[in-house]
């Protein structure tokens, strides 16, 4: 299998931010309309705009690179066993926030990563309600671009103690997030769905988004990049970061994603 070349990668990050911002206006166009609703295997749900962005966004890939599989949170039935030989692939969740586009709140994203020997080297978040895309590579930065694709590099920011942002879930808040809160004297707490939460940490508009509660890989892999290049830390409880295809089970440990590396938030949770 071909692989791609780490110098190739801020290149190709326009590329995949078109496929993005291709399958958000179809996303979008879903969006206006009566859409269906089913439930897949593990009871949660699933729409027709899951099912056409990922259509999309696998066939864009596929033309842009032949050589390199993908994994989507629709093909998810992929064997470790045939995951574990690979070295590099596209990580893909085509509608992450699937919850927040059925209640129609726009909180929604289009994710698309590049993990290579298990760490994600590129990372594409299109939001489509607002057509602005945030992404990274490594060794290069991480930016936002609106829909006129101007571009502006991205950073997280220094903590002030006395004013600590955290950003929330909007569906999937739990007790043990509730003490984090709880236990910052003076938070405040931004609510928002999907991987928008990783983006307020990115740009500097949050210090933490801590996630005590199970996700998928393809919800945090592009996110990862994007926080990662622009300062910050995607980590476990035991501040081990975030890492891909290691094992049978696709789900994620819990995770905080930090903005200034230097505080310990590890007070909070102990």
């Amino acid at each position: 299998m071909n692989k791609i070349d780490h110098n190739q990668l801020p290149e190709l990050l326009l590329d995949i931010d078109k496929i993005a911002r291709k399958a958000g206006k179809k996303i979008l166009e879903i969006y206006e309309t009566d859409f269906s609703i089913a439930n897949k295997e593990d009871n949660s749900p699933l729409t027709t705009a899951d099912t056409a962005a990922h259509k999309i966004i696998c066939q864009g890939l596929l033309d842009l690179t032949p050589d390199i599989p993908i994994l989507s949170e629709e093909s998810s039935h992929i064997n470790f066993s045939e995951r574990q030989k690979w070295k590099q692939y596209w990580l893909v969740d085509p509608l992450d926030g699937t919850r927040e586009f059925i209640k129609k709140n726009g909180e929604f994203s289009v994710n698309i990563a590049l993990i290579d020997e298990h760490k994600s080297v590129l990372g594409v978040i299109n939001i489509p309600i607002t057509d602005m895309s945030y992404m990274a590579t490594i060794n290069f930065g991480a930016y936002k671009s609106d829909h006129k694709n101007k571009m502006e590099k991205i950073y997280v920011r220094k903590i002030n103690k006395d004013d600590i942002t955290i950003a929330g879930s909007r569906s999937h808040g739990n007790q043990k997030q509730k003490s984090f809160i709880s236990s910052i004297k003076n938070a405040k707490v931004l609510s928002i769905g999907s991987s928008q939460k990783f983006c307020l940490v990115a740009e500097g508009k949050a210090d933490i988004y801590p996630r005590f509660g199970p996700t998928s890989e393809w919800d945090t892999a592009a996110a990862q990049c994007i926080v990662e290049q622009s300062g910050g830390s995607v980590v476990d409880e035991n501040l081990n970061p975030i890492v891909y295809n290691t094992k049978d089970s696709l789900i994620n440990p819990s995770f905080l994603v930090i903005a200034d590396k230097t505080f310990d938030w590890i007070q909070y949770i102990r």
